[in-house]
């Protein structure tokens, strides 16, 4: 697989058989047009202590308007009929702005989980109005390194009754999309919030951006969305597709970070000169470039993959997981180093990603999951006959 470029050349080869087209490109330009008019530090620092914390007119302009919450939904479904790449280009601007919003609960997961559903009058319905922006969604279903987890919630024929813990945008999302066991299995269900039985619990969060609450259902009315039959097959999909989104975004979020540090290495001055002419700063940004785009393959690599199936997509997502996580992670701590006293303070930009980078370093699992999960696809679970294929850059 040949290596992604930058934000700033959006033209990429990302394998023999992938290139951004020209439409792309121009997504690309319209979203990050679009942040900066509407996310800039400011205004993100104002929406994340708000209630709720976003801007429904501003989220309903990225549906309605720029049809970027459905860019891989099918035109049948309401959506503009385009490839997760397209989703993953405006996901890594998004990012790189750390857009306001429920972009996790709603674009990750509930939309790639409904997609994958089967065609119902609550699926049906509940979709059109996510990729429109007229409604926001959250995925109350556990979860273990992108694998669905022990399930809680009980469901008495459409009355579901349990917790969920640390849901991330519960506290403002119109549906919740919810696991539960039943007599025959674990099926999912799209939950009003609004409805009686539902409450939901905010937590204090490290990432203000990024708000997680507790859901507790009593009693609460649910309506079918995937039954027993496919429900796993369902909520593996959503976590997959929501984890190499994460993995995107962190690209996203990662280069705007490098870029940063490298404007504020040429313009800073110390004993005469710009403090990017010193060697160890130099290294020390070179060495970011190298995460980032290490990074940036693994995760394009991983919507690839879950693009055209020609690789193992559980494979690919974890290598993308483990990867990006880390890789922001360092890119955020040592933009505060490039950045000295200033980077430390509440007033500087640097802090607000940092959190962000600890954050998403422990959704849809952590990066020492991913890489227990990659042994046991590649070393522990391997057959002669079932090798995983791990892509070398040729056709398949």
């Amino acid at each position: 697989m040949q290596e992604c470029r930058g934000r700033r050349s959006p033209v990429v080869e990302h394998s023999a058989e992938f290139r951004f087209t020209d439409e792309q490109n121009q997504l690309r330009a319209a979203v990050r047009k679009f942040c900066a008019e509407h996310f800039d530090e400011q205004t993100v620092r104002t929406l994340m202590e708000s209630d709720p914390p976003f801007d429904a007119k501003v989220w309903a302009r990225l549906g309605g308007e720029l049809g970027v919450l459905g860019l891989s939904v099918p035109e049948a479904d309401g959506g503009v009929g385009g490839t997760l790449v397209d989703q993953a280009v405006a996901v890594e601007e998004l990012g790189a702005a750390l857009a306001c919003g429920p972009v996790f609960g709603t674009v990750f997961l509930a939309i790639p989980a409904l997609v994958a559903a089967s065609s119902g009058p609550a699926r049906d319905e509940l979709l059109a109005e996510l990729v429109d922006g007229r409604r926001t969604a959250a995925f109350a279903v556990p979860e273990r390194a992108g694998a669905l987890g022990e399930v809680s919630v009980r469901a008495d024929g459409d009355a579901l009754t349990g917790t969920v813990e640390r849901v991330v945008d519960a506290g403002a999302a119109d549906d919740l999309l919810v696991a539960a066991n039943g007599p025959d299995g674990v099926a999912l269900y799209a939950v009003d919030a609004a409805a009686a039985g539902v409450q939901r619990r905010r937590l204090v969060t490290l990432d203000l951006t990024r708000p997680q609450a507790t859901v507790e259902l009593s009693n609460a009315p649910g309506r079918l969305v995937a039954g027993p039959a496919e429900a796993e097959r369902v909520i593996e999909h959503a976590l997959q597709v929501g984890a190499a989104l994460l993995a995107v975004e962190q690209v996203g979020a990662g280069q705007h970070l490098l870029d940063l540090s490298v404007d504020y290495a040429k313009s800073r001055m110390q004993f005469g000169r710009p403090i990017g002419s010193f060697q160890a700063v130099k290294h020390k940004l070179a060495d970011l470039l190298v995460d980032l785009e290490h990074a940036r393959s693994t995760a394009y690599h991983a919507v690839w993959a879950l693009t055209d199936g020609s690789d193992d997509p559980a494979l690919a997502v974890s290598i993308a997981q483990a990867t990006c996580s880390a890789a922001l992670s360092r890119i955020a701590a040592d933009t505060i180093q490039v950045h000295g006293g200033i980077g430390f303070t509440w007033e500087h930009q640097a802090h607000l990603y940092f959190k962000r980078a600890s954050t998403d370093a422990a959704l849809l699992g952590s990066a020492e999951q991913h890489r227990s999960r990659v042994a046991e696809l590649v070393l522990d679970n391997a057959e002669p006959g079932r090798v995983p294929r791990v892509a070398d850059g040729t056709p398949a």
